[in-house]
């Protein structure tokens, strides 16, 4: 049976990231199998895992999954050593709202599966205080059990001192103490971090990463302090229909916010993925049967994705028989421009009249429920969808048909509907589930 823990944190910013990756790296190079998973929607952590690990990782999401879905996708670590699952923000962060089988946070799952957890606390500018904050969250919810805590970014022996003891006093037990190390910070912009597959250096830094913690905490004690877990097989998978049997899948650095559940559960079905670069000013392939836009940072390459002449009309000229499916950046392109940072607007590829400016800069965050007015590909009318909505875009004008009435976790309509023209559809959300 795999060691199972899941790695948490007061709050966001503590680290970890950081820790899931040396963890995973640390014992992989004891020659164990590590299966990650990521606790929430974001899109950005599993490639990490991966580069980690060696394995696939994908996320686990108790908003927008029921149990059956999240049984079925964390069954792929029944082979594994040890499985880890990176919580989203805080332990109990979530929304206010319970979702299919709750409120998205990380205790959620931690809860679910029965798995421990392990608390990344950060003490900078505190000393006894952090151990109240971690006594509060192990004794915040009976069905979470708090396996211990590994303290990151302490000042001094003497800051790691007071703290130790304290924790001590509390009866929480200390795996280890980081000190402050500049060269395993991962790299940040606006929706997180720096994609993997951006950094060639990722390896390297997974490495000293893994040599670091190795040296700082008590591996053994750590790997002792998990839960044994024991996979029950789910009754079904991820309810999900694939766009179509043929799928040109834009993939490159303007367009990889996709989850990998969804592409798993596509090929499941039966589907084939065709990627094509629109960066690299390449077509859809012309023997698909719709073409998929998923988000990315389309704002970073305006200026290119509006230069490439060659994408864009050949999207146009398959969208005249077939469709096309943007979501969030993906929906940007699809629209008739895109103002920049620098306040410079960029033609797009006009399938949609969606006018976007990452200019004028304001934070949309978090899950929605839509229902659908019309098909998108893979989705029939009255569809209900669950997604997550993450971008600093601001719709100038949105003129065409709502694709959807959208909600969000709290039941309120929103403005960002969706929309569609002829055979093109979008959306700002990205897609994670439809409701039985």
């Amino acid at each position: 049976m795999p060691a199972s823990l899941v790695i948490s944190a007061p709050a966001s910013g503590v680290g970890k990231t950081t820790l899931t990756l040396a963890l995973a790296r640390a014992w992989r190079h004891r020659g164990l199998n590590v299966q990650c998973f990521k606790s929430g929607p974001d899109y950005i952590d599993p490639a990490f895992h991966a580069a980690a690990t060696g394995r696939a990782s994908v996320n686990v999401d108790s908003w927008a999954m029921d149990h059956n879905t999240i049984g079925h996708l964390v069954s792929r670590g029944a082979d594994a050593d040890v499985v880890l699952a990176e919580g989203s923000m805080g332990l109990f962060d979530g929304v206010a709202a319970r979702g299919v089988s709750g409120t998205g946070a990380t205790a959620d799952i931690a809860e679910m599966l029965g798995w421990p957890v392990v608390l990344v606390i950060d003490p900078s500018g505190q000393a006894q205080t952090a151990a109240a904050i971690a006594a509060g969250l192990r004794d915040y919810r009976a069905g979470v059990r708090l396996a211990g805590v590994v303290l990151n970014r302490v000042a001094s022996p003497r800051h790691e001192d007071l703290v130790r003891r304290a924790l001590h006093e509390a009866g929480i037990k200390v795996f280890g103490a980081l000190p402050r190390h500049a060269e395993i910070s991962l790299p940040k912009r606006h929706l997180g971090l720096v994609q993997a597959e951006e950094q060639a250096e990722i390896g390297k830094l997974i490495d000293e990463a893994a040599r670091f913690v190795a040296e700082h905490v008590d591996l053994d004690a750590v790997l002792h302090s998990a839960g044994k877990w024991s996979p029950q097989a789910a009754a079904s998978g991820v309810n999900v229909t694939p766009p179509g049997q043929r799928i040109a899948l834009a993939r490159d650095a303007a367009f990889s916010f996709v989850y990998p559940h969804m592409l798993e559960a596509w090929r499941a079905a039966g589907a084939e993925i065709v990627p094509f670069s629109p960066l690299a000013d390449e077509a859809p392939d012309a023997s698909a049967d719709v073409c998929w836009l998923p988000g990315g940072y389309p704002e970073l390459h305006a200026g290119k994705i509006a230069a490439n002449a060659r994408f864009r009309s050949s999207l146009r000229a398959f969208a005249e028989t077939r469709p096309v499916h943007g979501e969030c950046g993906g929906y940007m392109v699809l629209g008739a421009g895109l103002t920049d940072a620098d306040g410079i607007h960029h033609e797009m590829t006009g399938l949609l009249g969606l006018e976007t400016s990452f200019a004028k800069r304001r934070m949309h965050l978090g899950y929605r429920l839509a229902e659908l007015a019309a098909p998108m590909p893979g989705h029939r009318p009255s569809a209900r969808l669950r997604g997550h909505e993450f971008h600093y875009s601001t719709i100038l004008a949105q003129p065409d048909t709502p694709l959807a009435v959208v909600h969000d976790a709290t039941g309120a309509v929103i403005a960002e509907t969706g929309s569609r023209r002829g055979h093109a559809t979008g959306t700002f959300f990205h897609l994670i589930a439809e409701d039985r």
